[in-house]
This record gives structure tokens, sequence and C-alpha cells, in this order.
């Protein structure tokens, strides 16, 4: 699942550095709001939280590899692919303890690849993008010895809070529409 995931973030990265500026702020905040929704679904246990499988195999592979795929792509929206991960492997039957490490493999390589490609187009800002990596180095360490030790329904509801960000990215590309 790790080298599909890095194939999906150099593919995204493809498209979305042609995309205009309105629509990735759509696309980043459907998929955030979409990802809100699904994981308050969750929490509020309306849909399963997670199996007790460790891993996929046949049919439930193919589509996890596929969806995989698709969660890296939209990693070139800026958006991350652990909350849809976390949700979708969990609906699979995944324990949702091993979505982390696929999610962070699939991240570890397929973003240098889509940052080659946004590079090559010269679609980013340098320093939003030192800012972000930057900023990674503390989120790490945060995730490694903080967000671990937590409860996973508290991670779910954290996650939640995508949902402000996703409605403020849809109420500007709306905006500028009308513009």
């Amino acid at each position: 699942m790790v080298p599909v995931g890095a194939v999906g973030g150099y593919v995204g990265a493809g498209i979305v550095s042609r995309l205009p500026r309105r629509k990735v702020q759509f696309g980043m905040a459907i998929a955030l709001v979409v990802g809100a929704i699904f994981m308050t679904m969750t929490n509020l246990q309306w849909i399963p939280g997670g199996g007790e499988a460790i891993g996929f195999t046949g049919a439930t592979l193919v589509v996890a590899i596929l969806l995989n795929f698709t969660f890296c792509a939209c990693n070139a929206l800026d958006i991350g692919s652990y909350a849809p991960s976390l949700i979708v492997f969990s609906l699979l039957g995944m324990s949702p303890r091993p979505a982390f490490p696929i999610m962070m493999g699939s991240a570890a390589y397929g973003l240098p690849l889509a940052g080659i490609k946004f590079a090559r187009t010269a679609k980013y800002d340098g320093k939003a993008a030192l800012g972000l990596a930057l900023g990674g180095i503390p989120g790490v360490l945060v995730a490694a010895y903080v967000v671990k030790s937590l409860p996973l329904e508290a991670i779910r509801w954290m996650v939640v809070v995508v949902l402000y960000a996703g409605a403020s990215l849809l109420r500007t590309a709306l905006s500028t529409r009308k513009r």
C-alpha cells in the first residue's frame, strides 16, 4: 500500500499543479468537510470504528490500495491522508492503529515526489513550504510522544475540528467565484 500511495502523491501533484486556486480551495474544502462528517459519524457510533484486522487480503486489499492511492493524491491538495485512511480502513475491518504507519509511510515517500512535481511547475509558495516543513518537526514529535498515547476516540474528535477549516475554505472559494 505504501508504494502505491507514493505514486498517488506524485500523480495528484501533477493534477493539482495545473488547477486554478479556487478549484484547489474547493477541493480541499469538500475533502475536509466529508472527512469531518465521516469522523463524526464514527465517533457517534453510526458507522463502525474499526475491526481487529491488522492488514488486508484479496479484494479488500485491492480496494484499500486504490483508496490509499486516492488519499495520497489528495495530499497534493494539502489534505492529510490520515483521517480518510483511518475512517475507510476502519470501515473495511482494520484496527485503527495500523492506519497510522500506512499513512506515514505513504506520505514519507509520496510527498517528496509531489514536491518535485510542484517545484518543476513553480506552483508553490517557498516561504509557506519552508514554514510547513519547519512546523512539521515539532508536529512529528508531538504525534510520536503525545498523540499516540491518547485514546482513539479523543484523536477522532480532534480530527473533526477540520470541519471549521473546510467551511472556511468553502466560503473563500465561493466568495472568490462571485467576484
